[in-house]
């Protein structure tokens, strides 16, 4: 699967999963800026912008940007996929404060740190949030 198949099948994935859950979606059929799918909890009426991140491996780490850091509210969410190279998939559902606090604070850590041969690293725009740990495993829980 390329990149674009990659992301088109993470956000449909999830999109199945909230409908399931109580939750009616909206995909957009173009790229639009900051979110992926547009929710209302059927239940409370509250809604929620959804930013997807789709990986196809088995290892919880998807690739943002300096961007993200700055993209944070309280309806604002991540639902990071690990399409687990065509077995089942897994949802990462993270709220967008954490992931931009997280990955800040990882790139800054990388800075700090030399590299190969005490080299220092160069900056650049790309961030990296793992959740290896599972913290945010399966917590559709915090879209309620």
């Amino acid at each position: 699967m390329n990149n674009v198949s990659t992301g088109n099948a993470g956000e449909y994935f999830v999109a199945g999963e909230l409908e399931r859950r109580g939750f009616t979606c909206a995909v957009p059929m173009s790229n639009t800026k900051d979110f992926d799918i547009l929710i209302i909890n059927r239940n409370n009426n509250k809604q929620y912008a959804i930013q997807v991140k789709t990986t196809m491996h088995k290892k919880k780490s998807w690739m943002l940007s300096k961007k993200n850091e700055k993209l944070y509210a309280d309806n604002i969410f991540y639902v990071f996929v690990s399409l687990n190279e065509l077995e089942t998939p897994e949802f990462h559902v993270v709220p967008s404060k954490v992931v931009a606090e997280k990955i800040k604070e990882d790139h800054q850590n990388w800075l700090s740190v030399p590299g190969k041969n005490g080299k220092i690293h160069n900056d650049s725009s790309m961030r990296i949030f793992n959740d290896d740990d599972n913290i945010f495993l399966n917590r559709w829980d915090l879209l309620i």
